[in-house]
């Protein structure tokens, strides 16, 4: 699948849309930072830094070059409330080498791997399966919900479970599949875009919507 370079413009374009429908009031506020401002902070470019999050950032922009009218670009929409966890490159890798079954080192060759086998489809359903619409759950938040249920875009809950270790607090998200390690939110990636209507956190395993 090609690579969708004009993607950024059509998220920029539904935000644009969305912006329009909200009441006079609501665009008089101050603009709230979006997320997707965040993810393509550096560029969005494949590099060789497997822990931030070039290939979650390509694959939310492939999905909205090719279907403009996604949930996806909720994340473009600054005024509305969202929290995102968002795998790092290297979380990705090991989702690709899970499903082919083999090591691939470059970025945008896992991209290239995960969008042949998955397709945009299922890309979109995996990546709203990361996606609470609704709400802003900052990491002081996260941290007192232990044992709590999140509703996902894609229809899918994610479990919190918040344990502790050596180095501090443990969160732990518990997915679909219950034949491989959940995903872990990473501590110094904790609520990017903080301040915002919409903050992410970084994890290191891609949420899994079904039991591969």
């Amino acid at each position: 699948m090609k690579r969708f370079t004009g993607s950024l413009a059509a998220l920029a374009t539904a935000a644009t849309v969305l912006g329009a429908a909200l009441p006079a009031e609501a665009a008089k506020a101050p603009k709230e930072n979006p997320l997707v401002n965040v993810l393509t902070a550096d560029d969005n470019k494949f590099d060789k830094n497997k822990f931030d999050f070039d290939i979650v950032t390509e694959a939310a922009l492939a999905v909205v070059g090719a279907k403009p009218d996604s949930p996806v670009a909720v994340l473009a929409d600054g005024s509305t409330r969202v929290t995102a966890f968002v795998p790092t490159d290297q979380a990705f890798r090991q989702l690709a080498k899970d499903l082919t079954g083999k090591n691939i080192k470059s970025e945008k060759k896992v991209f290239n791997t995960l969008v042949e086998a998955a397709g945009v489809d299922t890309i979109e359903t995996v990546l709203l399966y990361h996606v609470v619409p609704g709400a802003t759950l900052t990491s002081k938040k996260v941290l007192k919900s232990n044992n709590a249920s999140v509703t996902t875009a894609q229809g899918g809950k994610v479990k919190v479970k918040i344990g502790k270790n050596h180095e501090g607090p443990v969160i732990r998200l518990v997915d679909r599949d219950r034949n491989d390690k959940d995903p872990r939110v990473i501590l110094g990636a904790l609520d990017l875009n903080k301040g915002n209507k919409q903050v992410a956190h970084g994890i290191d395993r891609v949420l899994r919507p079904i039991d591969l």
